[in-house]
């Protein structure tokens, strides 16, 4: 058999036949738009002597209505799928991937791109490259609503005239995914209904709900990282079980109600297995802060072993108490109950070897640990860089044979410019230097 005939307009009656199948009365318009998909030959040789009509899901006409896709087109967001019923009805549906750019087609690669933002100034020179897009109350807020120099004119009055207008400029073809201002309310209600308001604006198909990792924060203690030095009077990892997993069991609420889950605010490997408990559509792996925080823990204690001074010890010691490794109440920890913190901090993250080298071993466990899960739609976001190293070591990372099979369930999101500064060489400048003087006054 040609290629040509396997395509789904090949079940098609045609003059040369009487046999064949016609589309579903009333759904032309609908149909006509996958009537070019190639189909998978199994499904040709198999139903072509039994299909009588095609027609499309619900779910289908609901989507192309919903986003008001021009005729003869498919979505970017979605891949189609084919139901078929003894009756001799084909259906084509469509279900949520953003791994699909439009009318059926993969993305360029497999890892997939994300945007950390709110700004819809920032948003736009990247709307045709980015899969996704994440945002929380700092970026929002902090970033973009009260920062005049973003929010220009002050054009954006609120969360939801901005989140509205980010959905407007990615499409249908990019979840974004938004957090709750307040995870720790304690009305179960309350919190689905702000959760509602989001996917009223964003519609089901687009959003993700981020939940955080609570750790012994709770509605009671919270206001210690609100008011004074803001500090938080526990270790982190001090509190009660109740508290600890209270993000686990809020993304599984949420989840319970139909909504897509971006669990976040995971560093350590250790989070991956439970995190999953929670059957989120996105974890994460943050880089950043970890391996900076990783590269100043080795730092002071070569200087240590070099000097032999307890300074450097004491000043090991006021970095995890600023850095929340330790809470303030333990300010005259001893120094070698520091050092041996701070060693075995170091050792579980494999800073001195390739594992963790990069800062990524959280991200290699991860993968890991997908590959292993029941979870086959869930992805890995890498998040949170910065510097010359942190992306190119995630792309070599990538390019490692053991994770070749997992490169499509990757997500790699950073700010736009932190992304866009990765387009560029010296020789870029070079090269235009050449050619447009070359040009120069020519037509």
């Amino acid at each position: 058999m040609s290629d040509v005939s396997l395509y789904l307009k090949s079940f098609l009656k045609d003059d040369r036949s009487d046999s064949g199948a016609s589309i579903a009365r009333g759904q032309e318009n609908y149909v006509n738009r996958v009537l070019a998909q190639k189909i998978n030959p199994g499904l040709y040789f198999n139903f072509k002597d039994k299909i009588r009509h095609i027609g499309v899901t619900k779910n289908f006409k609901e989507i192309i209505d919903y986003f008001k896709i021009r005729d003869g087109e498919i979505p970017a967001g979605f891949r189609i799928e084919y139901i078929f019923d003894n009756g001799g009805l084909l259906q084509a549906d469509l279900k949520r991937d953003i791994s699909y750019d439009a009318n059926g087609r993969k993305r360029p690669t497999k890892v997939l791109f994300s945007a950390d933002s709110a700004n819809p100034y920032e948003v736009e020179p990247v709307k045709n490259i980015i899969a996704n897009l994440t945002c929380n109350p700092g970026i929002i807020y902090d970033l973009f609503i009260n920062n005049p120099e973003a929010n220009i004119g002050n054009k954006y009055k609120n969360r939801d005239e901005v989140i509205k207008e980010i959905g407007q400029i990615l499409g249908p073809g990019c979840d974004i995914n938004v957090e709750l201002n307040n995870p720790f309310n304690q009305s179960s209600e309350a919190l689905l209904e702000e959760a509602a308001k989001f996917r009223e604006l964003l519609s089901p198909y687009r959003l993700v709900m981020k939940v955080p990792h609570t750790g012994p924060v709770n509605h009671e203690n919270v206001h210690e990282l609100l008011s004074g030095d803001k500090k938080f009077n526990r270790k982190f990892d001090n509190g009660s079980t109740m508290d600890k997993f209270r993000g686990h069991n809020l993304a599984l609420l949420l989840h319970e109600h139909g909504y897509r889950v971006n669990f976040t605010l995971m560093f350590e490997p250790y989070q991956t297995a439970l995190a999953l408990q929670a059957r989120p559509y996105f974890i994460n792996a943050f880089i950043r802060q970890r391996k900076n925080q990783s590269m100043s823990l080795k730092n002071l204690l070569e200087l240590f072993e070099t000097s032999k001074s307890e300074l450097y010890l004491k000043q090991l010691r006021d970095y995890m108490i600023s850095n929340d490794f330790l809470p303030p109440s333990e300010k005259d920890i001893s120094l070698f109950e520091v050092k041996r913190i701070a060693e075995r901090i170091l050792k579980y993250r494999n800073f001195d070897n390739h594992e963790g080298f990069d800062g990524l071993d959280s991200a290699r466990h991860s993968l890991r640990v997908l590959r292993n899960s029941n979870l086959p739609d869930t992805r890995l976001i890498i998040c949170s860089m910065e510097g010359e190293l942190n992306y190119p070591d995630i792309d070599k990372m990538l390019s490692e044979p053991e994770f070749h099979d997992m490169a499509g369930r990757v997500v790699i999101t950073t700010e736009p410019s932190y992304l866009a500064k990765f387009t560029c060489s010296n020789q870029v400048v070079a090269y235009q230097r050449r050619f447009m003087n070359a040009a120069q006054g020519q037509l």
